[in-house]
C-alpha cells in the first residue's frame, strides 16, 4: 500500500537532518520532557520496547540507558537519520536495535511488544497515514501492553501559538522548496 503525502524529514529539508538534536534542544526542554517519557512507560526488564519515527534515537537510547534489562527496537523512515541514531546509540553504549521503516509497514509479527512509543512524529503524517501507523502500531503491540504517543498539541499561550503559525509557514515552505533547498543548504555547507 502506497503513502498518499510524501516523506518528511525531522526539520523539514533533507540537509537540515544534521541539525535536529541541536535545534531541539534549543526549542524545548527535551531531557526532561524525554525523561518523563521514558518514565511514563514504566519499563521493566524483560519487555520488548518499540520506539516509532524515533529519528536521532535520544528517547531509544535512554529507555535502553535507564532499564538496560529491556530490549529497545526503533525505526524510522530516514536512512541519514537513523545513521546519526546508531552513531547516538555506539556512544552510550547502548544495544538499541535500529531499522529503517515506515510506521505504517512495521517488519515485526504480531503482539511483538510490550511497549510502544512515539514521540514528535504524528504531525508529519496525513490523516490517512495516521490511521495506517496507528493500526500498525495496535497490531505490533501485544494484548495488554501500553502506547504512549506524545506529539504537539494546541499551544495555551501566545508565544507557543505565535511558534506554531511560524513552524506551519516553514513547514509549507519547506515542504515546497524540499529538493531546492536541501541542494542550496548542501552546497554551502559543503
Amino acid at each position: 500500500m502506497q503513502t498518499n503525502a510524501r516523506y518528511v524529514h525531522a526539520l523539514g529539508p533533507a540537509a537540515l537532518t544534521r541539525f535536529y538534536d541541536p535545534a531541539i534542544r534549543l526549542l524545548f526542554r527535551e531531557e526532561a520532557f524525554r525523561s518523563q517519557l521514558v518514565a511514563n512507560l514504566e519499563l521493566a526488564p524483560g519487555q520488548r520496547v518499540l520506539d516509532v519515527g524515533c529519528g536521532t534515537g535520544t528517547l531509544a537510547v535512554l529507555a535502553q540507558q535507564r532499564c538496560p534489562g529491556v530490549e529497545v527496537h526503533a525505526v524510522d523512515g530516514d536512512a541519514e537519520i537513523l545513521a546519526l541514531a546508531r552513531d547516538k546509540a555506539a556512544r552510550a553504549g547502548a544495544g538499541v536495535r535500529f531499522e529503517r521503516a515506515m510506521a505504517w509497514a512495521l517488519p515485526y509479527p504480531d503482539g511483538t511488544f510490550d511497549r510502544v512509543v512515539s514521540s514528535l512524529m504524528f504531525h508529519h503524517l496525513a490523516a490517512d497515514d495516521k490511521r495506517r501507523t496507528a493500526e500498525e502500531i495496535l497490531r505490533v503491540l501485544r494484548p495488554g501492553g501500553a502506547l504512549l504517543l506524545a506529539d504537539f498539541g494546541s499551544p495555551r499561550s501566545a508565544p507557543g501559538r505565535a511558534a506554531v503559525r511560524a513552524l506551519r509557514w516553514f513547514d509549507r515552505i519547506a515542504h515546497r522548496h524540499d529538493d531546492a533547498l536541501a541542494r542550496r543548504f548542501d552546497d554551502n555547507l559543503a
